[in-house]
């Protein structure tokens, strides 16, 4: 093992930490929430160490609004909350998306409505993830099933949020945020890491919402001498609010095609003995875990069962999931949720398999025992 490595028993909050800094986080701001408070907390004390700042707001209302201005001024930014602080979030992460602000928002998800359960699990903001704030505009979210991925995930997350210019939301269940494992944390290899494309004309030529072949507009940050204007209104490619019918569809098509052409690059997952299965699970988070369990032990009894552990939730991976809904008869769906990805894998499956859930909202966690089960009544 190489000096710079190192072999650390971590928490998911620990280790999602320890990947925003060497994605290069720089700028924090939040306001403490069960289960996500360690998350600022080891941050208020490693940022400093690294030249960045973290500020403790008054609430999560102006922690987003501090997120977006420091990555305005070029900071990579972060903040990390859980359901009701992540509700207060949709206004300013609207304010995101139209204005294309990079940035991670972090939500280690419990039990709710409203206040609901503050230590137990759920996974019952996925759609609110994607849609919790108004208005037709792309989202990217990232679901970690293991310590290690949390990790990784959190660095993907920052260089999709810098590459495609959109926030990107890591979404977490209470379970994988406070479980360890042992992870290696390779210090002295290289990873990749994107940063914003800079403007490379004169400031006088700058166009800050251009209309590239890719969708995505250089981004220079404030204080480089290019002058632009920032609004959270519908606006033109020089950031100007407009009205004009032309210039709202051609910006909003945009939005969406700089996510739309580049689905293959944000879709992440993983199959687990899918290629002869005939009852294939479909699971993210720590659900995921005791999929996998489930289906070793169908094997183990002669059930051709396999999981598709879904890393990414938004772009929905339609194309991996059409693949195990036509290779198998049925398919399963357990979270903890009354069914929201279910709904999502039913849209798609267009009579191809059957689909069965398993949903449960207790604040309890979905066993190996309980998905078992369910596979050997359908099979």
């Amino acid at each position: 093992m190489k000096r710079k490595d190192q072999e650390k028993l971590l928490q998911g909050n620990e280790a999602i930490v320890e990947g925003a800094l060497r994605a290069g986080c720089r700028f924090f701001a939040g306001y403490p929430i069960t289960p996500a408070t360690e998350i600022s907390e080891i941050l208020s004390t490693r940022l400093p160490k690294v030249d960045g700042t973290f500020i403790q707001m008054e609430d999560e209302i102006a922690s987003m609004g501090a997120v977006i201005g420091a990555s305005l001024a070029g900071a990579k930014s972060m903040t990390a909350t859980s359901g009701p602080g992540f509700s207060l979030m949709q206004e300013n992460l609207g304010f995101a998306c139209i204005a294309e602000v990079p940035c991670v928002v972090v939500n280690v998800m419990r039990g709710g409505p409203s206040t609901g359960l503050p230590t137990s699990p759920s996974q019952s903001d996925v759609m609110q993830a994607r849609w919790g704030t108004h208005g037709d505009h792309p989202m990217i979210v990232l679901c970690p099933s293991t310590i290690r991925e949390c990790y990784d995930l959190t660095i993907r997350a920052f260089n999709l949020s810098e590459k495609y210019r959109n926030p990107v939301i890591l979404l977490v269940d209470e379970v994988i945020a406070h479980m360890r494992e042992k992870i290696t944390l390779d210090g002295s290899r290289p990873i990749d890491i994107f940063n914003r494309v800079k403007p490379t004309v004169p400031p006088e030529w700058y166009i800050p919402y251009e209309d590239t072949p890719t969708g995505i507009p250089a981004m220079a940050d404030f204080g480089e001498g290019y002058r632009y204007h920032v609004t959270g209104l519908t606006h033109d490619i020089r950031g100007f609010p407009t009205s004009k019918p032309e210039e709202i569809d051609l910006f909003i098509r945009r939005l969406f095609r700089k996510i739309s052409q580049n689905f293959a690059d944000m879709q992440i997952g993983e199959f687990y003995q899918t290629e002869d299965a005939e009852i294939t699970v479909i699971a993210y988070g720590c659900v995921a875990r005791s999929a996998k369990r489930a289906v070793i032990d169908a094997r183990e009894r002669g059930i051709r069962a396999g999981l598709l552990k879904l890393n990414t939730l938004w772009p929905f991976m339609r194309t991996q999931v059409e693949k195990v809904l036509h290779t198998s008869d049925c398919v399963i769906v357990p979270e903890m949720n009354m069914g929201q990805v279910s709904r999502e894998v039913k849209r798609v499956n267009k009579g191809a398999a059957k689909v069965f859930t398993i949903n449960k909202v207790d604040g309890t966690i979905i066993t190996p025992q309980e998905i078992m089960g369910k596979i050997r009544e359908v099979c």
